[in-house]
């Protein structure tokens, strides 16, 4: 496999998200999916079918069904790339989000205190 290929198969956002979640866990085609609720079973089967074929993703076939795992020894030196990448936006994921917290909502009012008039 040349790392162009390899970078041809990672380039889409949808294979990039399979590879994701089956980084460190093995999962069936349909947990795959079921991870993904916007795109349809037969788009998952033919990005899962692309990442095969590149040499991305192990297969493990049991009765009817097939389980998927990452083979990260075929990334190479990319895959410390993408380990970086994928935790750089998770970290900016969560600064948009801590940062949408603080800004939500009405601003308190400051509670101000009845002048006293004095008695001249």
């Amino acid at each position: 496999m040349t790392e162009s290929a390899v970078l041809t198969a990672i380039a889409s956002p949808r294979r990039q998200a399979i590879l994701r979640l089956v980084w460190d866990a093995e999962l069936s085609a349909g947990a795959i999916r079921r991870a993904m609720p916007d795109v349809t079973f037969g788009a998952v089967s033919q990005q899962l079918g692309m990442l095969v074929a590149a040499g991305l993703l192990d297969v493990r076939t049991e009765r009817r069904h097939r389980f998927y795992r990452a083979r990260l020894q075929t990334l190479g030196p990319l895959r410390a790339v993408l380990e970086r990448m994928w935790s750089d936006a998770l970290w900016h994921l969560k600064l948009a989000a801590e940062l949408e917290h603080s800004r939500r909502g009405p601003r308190p009012r400051r509670r101000t205190m009845p002048r006293r008039r004095s008695a001249s």
